[in-house]
């Protein structure tokens, strides 16, 4: 699924019965803490009923000053029921807010939770079809929409229905005439207030579009920064991110413009309904239809209701946020995991390391028209070190890919002793697999951190020897801190060919059946590559390797070299045998490199 299609759904601005029902699922991350939640909601009626009482009271103190009470209070007794009604709103007030803030961070905690080990766990082609800067930005931006509604929207959404319900059934009940000129003057409020509203929504939304926009560049640099640096393109990127901010500043004008009127809308039909309520209330106190007190207490109760709708349009509007919202995070959570953390724990499956390739057809999901292997049929017995070379796109990084379970084929299968490696649950066989990358990406972690991705559980005696063994030891002993040496961002402090030792580190502490080489040594001196190379050498043996190769001077001690072109094996053979091939495309190659390196 991409961000692009759910937030392009979004934009329809439609919530179907359907959709509306996925949205309530979230209300099962609220589950573990229903009785805070129920308590608060009893909370949160009893506050606003107290809070009701304050109109009612300020009527009283009128009357009683005028010498009209009608239930025989004076003025002191009246000062202490308000300060007692005071205490308990405070005191109620206090703990539904705190009742609530436990419910809504702890609720949105498991989200998070949920969300992320859903995402490490989704299949490689999620992150192909997403941009990552996007895909936090989108993330980030719901769960904080939904962090309001669960702290704040949804309780104070049902504390105004509770007090526009009181509020109108009390000055109904205490003076009806002027409850029914009120009730007629709500209704184009209301329906005023829907039609800024919807205007309103569409312009956030696209404003919350822009800002997605506008955070992907900031993301995409900071993690390009060198290629940046190398080009010169600082004020490229600074033009390129200020044309989508000034972009973001006209959404945010319109939308503001938009709030500006709606709230001109409000105030000018709401007070001007107001004081036309106050007129008439005053002309009927003067014949003597109401009390002061009752005229004070009704202006209050109206005024209170007034809000309570105005701010009731603003509440609809971020509760329907809030569903697109849902909606959006349970598309990801309802995706299919490769792998779930139960299987995690699964022992590794017992592999010798026989793998053949059989008749397989593949294409990369993101480019489905361009056939990247081409019914490539390959064998290699266990404990054998082959090679695979050819020109860049001919398949090769590809061919470890699939080993890998990353991508499922089109057509043939890749068996692993026999069986298909797709019988084989993710964990258990992954586990088998140990791989140095070409580019390798480190954790902005200490050394330590980083060595022990390769065996969690390692001591500090394995450690120090995974970095012997790949030369590691060597400049780390150097550093004052050693093994709690920070590395920083992506490996930043290090250089190519120190972070690509301690991926060789890795290898070495995971220990696999089947280890995987993707140029492993290209970012290494002359020295250095001579002393991995016996490391590796070391790590190889009795163990089925697969080295891709652009310097042929690194596999000539290797069993087999297959040369890919085109999506197929074109050439096989020892470096012996293939360099033997006059017009061969392994010693074409073989002669440009040695003989550039004359």
């Amino acid at each position: 699924m991409s961000l692009k299609d759910s937030e392009n759904k979004d934009l329809k601005d439609k919530f179907s019965k359907e959709s509306f029902k996925k949205s309530l699922r979230i209300f099962t991350y609220i589950k573990p803490y229903k009785w805070k939640f129920i308590f608060g909601m009893f909370l949160l009626f009893l506050s606003s009923m107290v809070f009701m009482i304050f109109p009612y009271l300020s009527g009283e103190m009128i009357d009683i000053a005028q010498g009209e009470s009608k239930f025989g209070f004076d003025l002191k007794g009246i000062a202490w029921i308000l300060v007692i009604v005071l205490f308990i709103q405070g005191f109620v007030s206090y703990t539904r807010v705190i009742l609530f803030a436990h419910v809504s961070e702890k609720a949105i905690r498991d989200l998070r939770k949920s969300l992320y080990d859903r995402l490490i766990t989704l299949p490689l082609v999620f992150f192909e079809e997403n941009r990552v800067g996007e895909l936090i930005s989108r993330l980030t931006s719901d769960v904080e929409r939904l962090d309001r509604v669960f702290s704040i929207t949804l309780a104070e959404f049902f504390r105004q229905i509770i007090i526009l319900v009181v509020g109108v059934g009390f000055i109904a009940f205490t003076t009806p005439r002027l409850s029914g000129i009120m009730l007629l003057t709500f209704p184009i409020i209301v329906v005023g207030g829907f039609f800024f509203g919807k205007y309103i929504r569409k312009l956030s939304k696209q404003k919350q579009k822009q800002l997605a926009e506008s955070n992907i560049i900031v993301s995409e640099t900071s993690q390009s920064i060198q290629t940046v640096k190398s080009f010169t393109n600082e004020k490229f990127e600074s033009n390129r991110y200020e044309k989508s901010l000034n972009i973001l500043v006209d959404i945010a004008l319109k939308f503001a413009k938009g709030r500006a009127s709606f709230s001109v809308f409000i105030v000018t039909v709401l007070f001007g309904a107001l004081f036309f309520i106050i007129w008439k209330g005053a002309v009927m106190l003067e014949a003597g239809t109401i009390t002061a007190g009752e005229l004070v207490a009704f202006v209050f109760y109206t005024g209170i209701i007034g809000a309570s709708i105005a701010s009731l349009g603003n509440f609809v509007t971020e509760l329907l946020g809030g569903i697109g919202a849902t909606e959006r995070l349970m598309e990801i959570l309802d995706m299919e995991p490769e792998v779930t953390y139960s299987q995690m724990d699964d022992e590794p499956a017992k592999i010798y390391g026989n793998i053949e390739y059989k008749d397989v057809v593949f294409s990369y999901p993101t480019r489905r028209d361009i056939e990247v292997l081409q019914g490539l049929n390959l064998k290699i017995a266990a404990g054998q070190k082959i090679a695979l070379v050819g020109a860049s796109g001919a398949g090769k990084s590809t061919i470890i890919q699939l080993l890998q379970k990353f991508y499922e084929l089109q057509s043939g299968d890749i068996l692993v002793d026999d069986k298909s490696i797709f019988e084989y649950g993710v964990s258990e066989y992954r586990n088998n697999l140990g791989i140095v990358p070409q580019d390798v990406i480190l954790f902005g972690g200490s050394i330590r951190e980083n060595l022990l991705y390769g065996k969690p559980g390692a001591t500090e005696e394995e450690l120090i020897e995974a970095a012997k063994i790949s030369n590691s030891w060597e400049f780390i002993s150097r550093f004052p801190e050693q093994l709690e040496t920070v590395v920083g961002e992506r490996g930043v402090k290090l250089s190519g060919g120190q972070k690509q030792r301690i991926a060789i580190a890795r290898a070495v502490l995971r220990n696999p059946t089947i280890l995987l080489l993707d140029e492993a040594t290209s970012s290494l001196d002359a020295e250095s590559e001579s002393l991995i190379q016996e490391a590796l050498s070391r790590l190889m043996e009795g163990r089925t390797s697969i080295i891709i190769a652009h310097r042929l001077s690194t596999i000539r001690d290797v069993d087999q070299i297959y040369v890919i072109g085109d999506g197929k094996i074109i050439e096989q053979g020892t470096h012996q045998e293939l360099t033997a091939i006059e017009d061969g495309a392994y010693n074409t190659l073989a002669k440009l490199q040695f003989e550039s390196n004359k």
